[in-house]
């Protein structure tokens, strides 16, 4: 972090509480204050209104959680971005170096998340020296910046590993050639964070969408979780790889010493006083499956956050007002024939993970799926996923009578010309279709979770309130059950906790053991929470990236040819006269060429951060 860097820093804290004392200020003694260009910072920190403005302005480190144009998601097995030049193949491609890091969103890039550790920093300072008489609210106000101060460290310790600790915030005048600490380091003074928190925060009233104690646990459960991994156990991930085995700074990366099977016990004992305490969710106390359609159901309630699926949100990004960033996800992702962007569009690799409605694996081999690869799935693949054929919102009035049904059209499909003959309508949605044919998917998929899906609402100009989950108590629930795999390997009891997410969502009881009950596990994970930001960072601790992330984009080819005397002149999907082709592949190499390399298990620092800190050591491969 450079001098100058700091330096506007405080410039733009200065003018940020110069707004907060104009909206604090207006009171019958407003000809007695002092002017807004002179605001000390002595007195944000013993007025009421001023500190809790300031401490507010903590949480815009959050940005708008993962609701951007560009998702982590197109990072990882369940998507690609349709667009160029955004820096995403850069990483995915494993070209990612010190002076080109690729695409990383500012919700985690290095210095944008250390301005906002300043800024608790600052917080932490003034609210700990007692300077407001409101024990109460200093209480919360120091609570809540404690948390957002590990919640930051935590967004640059699961991307790039160990990384520099400061709990004074820095000043012009302060050392800023500041080393890395340990990872241990780091994880430990992530914890104390969220213990900090959670003892100030525990038994206050908060308001809906700020910090509070259940959060607290979420994420110390998280972090030690993430702690007992793989990757950070420097011994396991040596033998799997050869390049952190020959990193000289192992201590940053992970632990060099100490018990593996410790931090397990240690990450599911915490991930169970998250779930005690919290003691929310949504649907959880289930003893059979419910019915597909109420699976389906249920989890669209979940990522819409609505009709009582929000209970399982503990925290959450919220949208109040009718603009503003991250609120148009289906501009940002839906089909081009409704004028949408395709931005992150689901690929073959995820849609081939989601089971058959009985429980059983989906198969090509089997010809009673690969035939009809969209008939017959779990619930969670109908409301997360816009397949060839799904029902869809009207069609926008220029594409109206060319899509009556109003259907994804993801193929090419014969049809009976105004000449009388057999001619190719490509889909309307497809990068061959008449409508912004650039913004189409090149895998054959859209992304319809988190989708406001009322069909009043227009992707193209609303904007959205559904917000992004930061933490859902499914996720503890995952946790623990992970946790309890590795500490101990009970498996009634893992299985109990997983059962109670899959019949919410219509799917029979675990019966797997063994090898078999983890990789069940996992691709529950991988469903459940999907584009939520977890499968990227799951698939590298779990160091099974090299087959998941490394692999190539799976795309669908979809031709539709007329059976003999069908006289469809305007397409829509209908299998009685419609004989339908499905041949998976990949996406064009030149388009993106997945490659996995050791380095990309940690992100590389970025140049401009190592020369104004010189005291940094770069990640292994990026050196």
């Amino acid at each position: 972090m450079k001098a100058k860097t700091m330096k506007q820093r405080k410039i733009i804290y200065a003018l940020a509480i110069s707004a907060f004392a104009f909206l604090a200020s207006c009171n019958d003694d407003f000809v007695n204050i002092t002017p807004l260009s002179e605001v000390s910072e002595e007195s944000v920190w013993t007025d009421e209104g001023l500190a809790a403005a300031a401490v507010t302005g903590v949480y815009n480190g959050l940005g708008a959680g993962g609701f951007d144009e560009q998702m982590l998601a197109s990072l990882s097995d369940e998507a690609i971005f349709t667009h160029t030049g955004r820096g995403i193949n850069t990483v995915n491609e494993s070209r990612a170096n010190s002076n080109d890091t690729g695409w990383i969103n500012n919700t985690h890039e290095w210095s944008n998340m250390y301005r906002y550790i300043r800024a608790a920093n600052i917080a932490i300072k003034n609210l700990n020296e007692g300077g407001l008489e409101n024990t109460e609210l200093r209480e919360r106000l120091l609570g809540e910046a404690l948390y957002l101060r590990a919640y930051y460290y935590h967004q640059l310790v699961r991307f790039y590993g160990g990384v520099p600790l400061s709990d004074e915030p820095f000043t012009l005048d302060s050392d800023f050639n500041i080393p890395r600490n340990t990872f241990e380091e780091s994880v430990n003074f992530i914890v104390a964070d969220c213990d900090a928190a959670f003892e100030l925060l525990d038994g206050k009233n908060m308001e809906s969408g700020r910090a509070n104690a259940a959060t607290a646990l979420a994420l110390k459960s998280r972090i030690l979780v993430y702690a007992a991994s793989d990757l950070y156990d420097n011994s396991t991930a040596s033998a799997n790889s050869s390049l952190i085995a020959g990193y000289s700074n192992p201590e940053l990366i992970g632990y060099t010493s100490g018990s593996q099977q410790e931090r397990w016990t240690r990450a599911r004992n915490a991930a169970k006083a998250a779930l005690d305490y919290s003691n929310a969710g949504y649907k959880l106390g289930l003893s059979a499956p419910v019915s597909l359609e109420e699976g389906e159901q249920n989890y669209l309630n979940i990522s819409l956050a609505r009709n009582g699926g929000e209970a399982d949100i503990i925290w959450e990004r919220q949208y109040v007002e009718s603009t503003g960033p991250g609120r148009q996800i289906g501009l940002f992702n839906g089909p081009n024939g409704y004028h949408n962007w395709a931005g992150n569009t689901p690929i073959q690799n995820l849609i081939d993970a989601y089971a058959m409605s009985d429980g059983s694996e989906f198969d090509w081999d089997d010809p009673d799926h690969s035939s009809m690869p969209y008939e017959n799935r779990e619930p969670r693949f109908y409301a997360s996923i816009l397949y060839d054929g799904a029902d869809w919102k009207p069609r926008p009035a220029d594409a109206a009578d060319r899509d009556p049904a109003n259907q994804i059209q993801t193929g090419q499909y014969d049809i009976i010309g105004t000449d009388g003959n057999v001619t190719t309508h490509f889909g309307l949605d497809t990068r061959q279709g008449p409508i912004e044919d650039w913004n189409g998917t090149r895998t054959g998929y859209y992304f319809k979770k988190f989708i406001e899906p009322d069909p009043a609402f227009v992707d193209q100009t609303d904007f959205q309130t559904i917000p992004w989950p930061f933490f859902r108590q499914t996720e503890l629930v995952l946790n623990y059950v992970e946790a309890v795999l590795e500490a101990d390997g009970d498996e009634a009891e893992a299985k109990a906790w997983l059962d109670k997410i899959r019949f919410r969502v219509g799917l029979p009881a675990v019966t797997e053991s063994g090898e078999d009950l983890k990789e069940l596990y996992r691709n529950e994970r991988r469903l459940e929470l999907a584009f939520e930001e977890h499968r990227y960072h799951d698939a590298r601790r779990w160091m099974i990236a090299p087959t998941t992330l490394g692999a190539p984009a799976g795309i669908i080819q979809i031709t539709g040819t007329l059976k003999p005397g069908a006289q469809v002149t305007k397409y829509k999907y209908d299998p009685d006269n419609y004989n339908y082709s499905y041949v998976p592949g990949i996406v064009d190499p030149g388009f993106e060429n997945r490659l996995w390399l050791d380095k990309s298990y940690f992100r590389p620092i970025n140049n401009n951060e190592l020369k104004s800190n010189t005291s940094l050591v770069q990640n292994p491969g990026y050196e």
